[in-house]
């Protein structure tokens, strides 16, 4: 009997925990940025444009949170600069260098146009600010598709699971933020951010189900990766029915607004599950892809480190935005103190 070991080679993974953090706070600001502009539009007295002040300060903490993010992932502040000394329009990480601080300035000029109740400046910063919002969708969408090396990357349905998947975690907390700003606190626009959940938990259904049937019949590259991964390894088994579990949980939720609409706990409940929903597809999709081998057999384990480049550099993002929302906070209970 002849024994044949094999070894394989142990590599760091290229997207550290920041990515994660990065691309799922960006995520929620261009849904804050979609939805602060529909409030902007909306008349005063309707559910949209009541709810513009919550949205407003969700908008704010995420486009302040998510560079900074971003920089800590190039490991180097300074190499931020790189990409516009040596600008390459055929990288869309080269052309989202552009793209991201046209965004936040956007951003932070619809923040301070509300800030001064200025409607007429708000209305003219919207329709930019929703381009602008659409090409970060677009850009950081394209990042990881065009990765071919990936199969599970390269496919057309992860940008669209990443903007929905996104959107709903901003859905989620724009609920938890009704628990603090008074606009909030109004069950018409704690209604309307239910109706948007539903829809974004049933486009999210809808997308899985027609990426599974076209695989199937067409079994693409990403889908037959992925059956792989599902039959031959226990912990992607898991996975997948958790992520399906917490989805029916969420939806379920959606569906009868009577769960959690007058109930402050079952509230939190469901905004935490919709952003932990989108967090951990991230996680899965930066983390644990990488975890597969591009050539040979196997997974690779990756051990989340303690320091600055895992657990404390996740714990200190969520830090970093519990700081800027008490922040605001407590500049909307000032302005309302001198106002009143």
């Amino acid at each position: 009997m002849q024994i044949i070991e094999l070894l394989t080679p142990h590599y760091e993974a290229a997207w550290l925990p920041w990515a994660v953090q990065y691309f799922f706070l960006v995520g929620m600001s261009t849904g804050a940025a979609l939805m602060a502009a529909w409030g902007v539009w909306s008349r005063p007295e309707s559910a949209a444009g009541k709810a513009l002040p919550l949205i407003i300060v969700l908008l704010l903490v995420t486009v302040v949170t998510a560079p900074v993010s971003l920089l800590a992932d190039l490991h180097q502040p300074a190499r931020f600069w790189h990409f516009y000394a040596h600008f390459t329009p055929w990288s869309w990480m080269s052309m989202g260098a552009v793209l991201l601080p046209l965004f936040v300035t956007l951003s932070l000029g619809l923040c301070l146009a509300w800030w001064l109740g200025s409607r007429r400046w708000m209305r003219f910063l919207a329709v930019p600010l929703v381009i602008s919002a659409a090409s970060i969708v677009v850009y950081t969408g394209a990042e990881i598709a065009v990765v071919r090396a990936r199969l599970l990357w390269n496919n057309p349905w992860v940008p669209v699971n990443l903007a929905l998947t996104a959107w709903l975690a901003a859905v989620g907390a724009a609920l938890l933020l009704t628990l603090w700003v008074p606009a909030g606190r109004d069950v018409a626009v704690r209604a309307w951010l239910g109706k948007l959940g539903l829809f974004m938990s049933l486009a999210l259904l809808a997308v899985a189900s027609v990426w599974m049937a076209s695989g199937y019949v067409m079994q693409t590259p990403s889908f037959r990766e992925a059956l792989e991964l599902y039959t031959n390894f226990p912990i992607w088994r898991i996975s997948l029915w958790l992520s399906v579990a917490l989805g029916a949980i969420v939806l379920a939720m959606w569906l009868r607004p009577g769960w959690w609409l007058e109930s402050k706990a079952m509230l939190v409940l469901l905004g935490v599950a919709a952003c932990a929903a989108a967090w951990g597809f991230r996680w899965a999709l930066f983390m644990g892809v990488q975890g597969v081998p591009k050539y040979g057999a196997g997974l690779y384990v990756y051990s989340i480190p303690l320091g600055g480049d895992g657990l404390m550099g996740i714990i200190g993002v969520f830090g970093l935005c519990v700081a800027v929302l008490t922040a605001v906070l407590w500049a909307l209970e000032h302005k309302e103190r001198v106002l009143s």
